[in-house]
């Protein structure tokens, strides 16, 4: 596993950078045909990728284009993360059928310093011209003029060709339409391209196959303006075989942010991916060579019931995104999930593990008189005394990781997990907690 912001080359000798691509299903379009594999191949390139700073965290959906990046830096390339800060007080219409809630410049640049962090922890912004940047492009855009934007830059547009792009199109054709503001967007992305050729002579935008549009536009005014020869590359949009939205489940996001996903949901979410995804997310997610990628193809197909693809993506992506520490963490709390040791859980990762267990809140003063039987009555492990006896007869019935004798044994402080928390558990995997408030 490779740390963050570490570069390491994970191409067989005999496969070139495009074609680590292409194998790992990251290759939806292109342009220039040939010429982009060719210019890939003769050099050290600069390319970058636009991020929405629109929340003050990523999620796993911007994992994509963050490996991606981590990829050309790897093979030698120098990668430009991008935060719109100024495309983001317009808005991009790819991808929606109605308008965005626009946040105000102080919002946005609030969100851009807090995913600074995250995005460093997948490239090295150390190694002098071939280190990562990191820009916010309102520091450009928010210098031009509305009538020096129209005659060096709009002038360049057609309003045919604009209105013939998808994400245009799609909008064009829904009940609510699409503003001016929106229109122009892809304007300004367009113009971001031609800056960073300028500034930082950035050859490449890649993204997502909803930004084909925006990237080609690009692509087209960097030769109108400057004669240059500009390429984009996009992927495809990575959904799960399920059905489910990449980053997406019942609660909302998965966030890069601890605070707002725990490295434990978040190494859960990856464990939990279907046999079907996990060869592919293994491709698109991480930097294992394809050797290794191949054989646990094998094995999920021939034993599919030992998960270690979701166990080793899982862990892959954890490690990168929360470190050694979040790792363990996940680790640890996931061994508990399953009957693992309890001690030196917080009250926090105990009620996150247990989230949708039976609980039930009782005074503290119970915690002295309450018997094993009434413990497993009031969790709802068993429905009556006569069960909760036969449960504990059979030797099923725990409490934390102790095995309880006895239906009528008092239970105790001694029993808790945490400061109020006890968690009991019938037969392998049915847990009840139990907490002592006031």
């Amino acid at each position: 596993m490779v740390g963050a912001g570490e570069a390491t080359d994970t191409l067989p000798l005999d496969m070139d950078l495009f074609e680590d691509l292409q194998w790992r299903e990251l290759v939806y379009q292109w342009t220039g045909e040939d010429t982009l594999p060719a210019r890939l191949r003769k050099g050290p390139i600069s390319l970058y990728l636009g991020i929405d700073p629109s929340a003050a965290s990523l999620h796993i959906g911007h994992l994509v284009g963050l490996m991606t990046l981590r990829r050309f830096q790897s093979a030698g390339h120098r990668p430009i993360a991008v935060a719109g800060g100024g495309t983001g007080m317009i808005g991009d219409p790819s991808g929606r059928s109605d308008e965005r809630n626009l946040l105000t410049e102080d919002e946005l640049a609030s969100n851009v310093e807090a995913i600074r962090t995250q995005i460093a922890r997948f490239l090295n912004f150390e190694g002098g011209e071939h280190g990562a940047l990191l820009v916010n492009n309102m520091d450009w855009l928010g210098k031009l003029g509305y009538i020096e934007f129209l005659r060096d830059v709009g002038k360049h547009f057609s309003v045919n060709a604009m209105l013939a792009k998808e994400s245009v199109g799609a909008r064009l054709a829904a009940e609510a339409g699409i503003s001016y503001t929106e229109f122009s967007y892809m304007l300004l992305q367009g113009y971001d391209f031609v800056h960073l050729y300028d500034t930082v002579g950035c050859e490449l935008q890649v993204g997502g196959s909803d930004q084909f549009g925006n990237i080609s536009a690009g692509v087209d005014l960097g030769r109108r303006m400057r004669g240059a020869q500009l390429f984009g590359l996009t992927w495809p949009l990575v959904t799960r075989s399920d059905g489910a939205k990449m980053g997406k489940t019942a609660e909302g996001a998965v966030w890069l942010d601890p605070a707002r996903t725990s490295p434990y949901a978040f190494y859960q979410w990856f464990i939990q991916v279907p046999d079907t995804d996990a060869v592919r997310f293994l491709k698109i997610y991480t930097e294992l060579p394809r050797e290794k990628i191949e054989e646990l193809e094998t094995t999920v197909k021939s034993e599919p019931q030992k998960r270690d693809a979701q166990r080793i993506l899982a862990r892959e992506l954890t490690l990168l995104v929360h470190g050694e520490e979040g790792l363990h963490a996940a680790e640890r709390a996931s061994e508990a999930l399953f009957g693992g040791d309890l001690e030196g859980l917080t009250e926090e990762q105990l009620l996150e593990i247990f989230a949708d267990v039976p609980s039930k809140e009782l005074p503290r003063v119970k915690l002295d008189s309450i018997t094993a039987a009434d413990a497993l009555i009031e969790t709802g492990l068993a429905k009556s005394k006569s069960e909760a006896r036969r449960l504990v007869e059979a030797g099923g019935a725990h409490v934390g990781n102790r095995r309880i004798g006895t239906p009528g044994e008092r239970l105790g402080p001694s029993d808790l997990a945490s400061t109020s928390i006890m968690v009991l558990r019938a037969g392998k995997s049915r847990f009840g907690l139990l907490r002592f408030e006031g």
